[in-house]
């Protein structure tokens, strides 16, 4: 028997509770981890809430992971990860390896079906497992304590400015400044790129600048979206709610893009004139494959890349998750392992 101790709700918007489960034997391809921290992220809630329907209870969520190498599967052991070793976990746990998607290297999008690392059992526990090609490396220059965000949010934010090749010299703007529009901004901050941020909120304006941005324009005045017409290289929309988006696309330079990680549940509307008109479209993206995780995070360690935090203790998940569902997250919730 293999116990792993874990946080898991019962049914569906539970609060969690403590659960102990047997993972049975160690697959070959897969690495066991032994969790440090883990962040809290919007898809955790709704996979608890079951949201998307596909949640399957005692669901144990947490999909952020930071830790060490705990033990390695027959076949993980040549793969050049050692027992000890600081790794990461994100979104994804599983991919099946030799479908075109995964040949290609584009695993996120495995024809077989990725396995999410919260239908896999999460993070949210004392271990975790995966198979070893998602079991990132994190170099040692890499702040612990907030690296967890990286491999969600994170990814989630860097992977557009690698589909649009975005250099030091790209015009990049970010609408909606929380969770995922922050990291953003540090990113592009980092890649020297000249950054505007879009933002509802007046009060966060001088936040937002010290994170890196070298504008940041009130998203609510039409005035201030209609100046900036022609502008940008890319934008990047995090945000999940139906906004006035003409403004936006009338933004982007020839040749711009629009990108959106945001899940808007209404269709984008746009003339088709405005993207014939210029060369403009439309794209979005999941999150990234294993080489994009790792990319990421030697930036991350290289630029001192680092997610505004704010640390749990494990113990305190449920009321750490309310602190997240309250909207008062400034800007990334992680929790801190003490079992």
């Amino acid at each position: 028997m293999s116990i792993i101790k874990s946080y898991a709700a019962q049914q569906a918007g539970a609060e969690l509770e403590l659960y102990e489960y047997d993972a049975g034997e160690l697959l070959p391809e897969d690495v066991e981890v032994k969790v440090e921290y883990c962040g809290i992220c919007h898809s955790d809630l709704s996979m608890i809430d079951n949201e998307w329907g596909f949640s399957q209870y005692p669901l144990v969520p947490g999909h952020e992971v930071v830790g060490r190498v705990h033990a390695l599967g027959s076949a993980a052991q040549n793969k050049g990860l050692k027992v000890g070793q600081r790794v990461g976990i994100g979104w994804t746990a599983r991919s099946c390896g030799h479908c075109d998607a995964c040949i290609s290297g584009s695993q996120v999008n495995c024809q077989e079906g990725s396995v999410p690392t919260i239908a896999n059992r999460g993070g949210f526990a004392d271990k975790i497992r995966a198979d070893w090609q998602w079991v990132i490396p994190l170099p040692e220059s890499i702040d612990i304590e907030s690296a967890g965000p990286l491999l969600c949010g994170g990814i989630t934010v860097f992977k557009p400015l690698l589909m649009h090749h975005v250099t030091a010299t790209s015009r990049v703007g970010v609408i909606g400044i929380g969770g995922l529009g922050h990291i953003a901004i540090k990113l592009l901050h980092a890649m020297g790129c000249e950054v505007t941020a879009f933002s509802s909120n007046p009060a966060k304006e001088q936040e937002i600048l010290t994170m890196g941005a070298d504008k940041v324009v009130n998203s609510r005045d039409p005035q201030a979206l209609t100046a900036l017409a022609g502008q940008f290289d890319l934008i990047i929309n995090t945000v999940n709610v139906d906004l006035e988006w003409l403004p936006y696309f009338e933004a982007l330079a020839y040749g711009g893009k629009f990108h959106t990680v945001g899940a808007v549940m209404k269709p984008f509307a746009v003339p088709a004139f405005k993207l014939i008109a210029g060369d403009r479209s439309i794209t979005g993206s999941a999150t990234g494959s294993p080489h994009e995780l790792r990319t990421l995070m030697k930036l991350a360690g290289r630029a001192k890349v680092a997610p505004q935090t704010e640390l749990y203790p494990m113990s305190k998940i449920n009321e750490a998750i309310q602190h997240v569902r309250d909207g008062k997250a400034r800007y990334r919730v992680v929790l801190k392992a003490d079992f």
